[in-house]
Parts: C-alpha cells; sequence; structure tokens
C-alpha cells in the first residue's frame, strides 16, 4: 500500500503540462571522420533547429576530442568503432513539448554519433563557459631556471666558507 501512494505521489511531482519553458543542455558528439566544413554545416543544423524551438542560453562549438573510451556502433554498413570525435555542446530553454521534438531530432541524426540531453540551469551554463574560457586563456609563461655557467660556479664556490 505504501509504495502505490509513493508511486502517485511521484507522479504528481513530475506531471508537467509542457507549457513551463526549462533549461537543457544537449551535448553531442559528431562523426570524426566528416570534413571540417560538413562539420559546421551539421552543427548549424542542429543549432538552428533549437533555435527555431527554442531560446539559446550558451554553446561549444564543434572541437575534436580523443574519446575516453571507444564508442561502436552498428550500422546499415556494418560496426564503426569511433576513437575520437567532434564534441559540441548547447545550452537552450523551452517547453517540454518542443524538448520533445529537440531530442527526436537528435535521435534521428545520422551524424550524430551519441549525444547527452540534461536539465540545467542558466546560471550552471554561464559558470560552464566561464570556466571553458579559463581553461582555454593561454597559460601564463613559467621562467626558467638560469643555467649557471662554468664562471658563476667559480665564482660562487670561491665564496664558500669550510
Amino acid at each position: 500500500m505504501a509504495k502505490k501512494q509513493d508511486k502517485e505521489i511521484l507522479v504528481d511531482e513530475t506531471e508537467d503540462t509542457g507549457a513551463e519553458l526549462r533549461v537543457y543542455e544537449l551535448g553531442f558528439h559528431l562523426d570524426p571522420e566528416l570534413p571540417i566544413e560538413e562539420v559546421k554545416k551539421e552543427y548549424h543544423t542542429i543549432y538552428n533547429l533549437i533555435e527555431k524551438k527554442g531560446t539559446l542560453v550558451a554553446e561549444g562549438r564543434p572541437e575534436k576530442i580523443q574519446l575516453a573510451y571507444t564508442i561502436s556502433r552498428h550500422e546499415v554498413a556494418g560496426r564503426r568503432d569511433f576513437d575520437s570525435a567532434y564534441f559540441s555542446w548547447i545550452v537552450y530553454e523551452t517547453p517540454a513539448t518542443n524538448h520533445a521534438e529537440i531530442l527526436s531530432a537528435a535521435t534521428a541524426h545520422k551524424h550524430i554519433i551519441r549525444f547527452i540531453d540534461i536539465l540545467t540551469t542558466k546560471d550552471a551554463a554561464r559558470h560552464a563557459v566561464e570556466m571553458r574560457e579559463l581553461l582555454v586563456k593561454e597559460p601564463e609563461r613559467i621562467e626558467e631556471p638560469e643555467i649557471a655557467t662554468d664562471a658563476t660556479l667559480d665564482a660562487a664556490l670561491e665564496n664558500v666558507v669550510v
């Protein structure tokens, strides 16, 4: 009996009319074998769809990365393994009905290897952008220690008190 009540509460808490705006982040890997012009085109296709269905909050343009593990995917021509991909992400605000359409489009997109879509906040997205900018910023140069010449070493040894 208690389990039935828990389920009813869960349904009541998650019920959504579809009109409330929520912030989502779509992260996706594009096929690494695509030429860079095609990667940009595919990214803009997804970007434009999201722009039509909601409000853009932040984005991370495609960047080729090594994957932490191999992703295998079965396609019509056979199995393909991916060790790298173009990774990109887009944070957007939209109602649940439009969100479902975006997910359907991402699922059907033939050049997306894998994607994740999470519920987030605008503040978290802005923080991610700030952190990315800090990481991309050119690191400060560390001064290399001076290499001691023989004359410098001889002068230092003469001043040593034994």
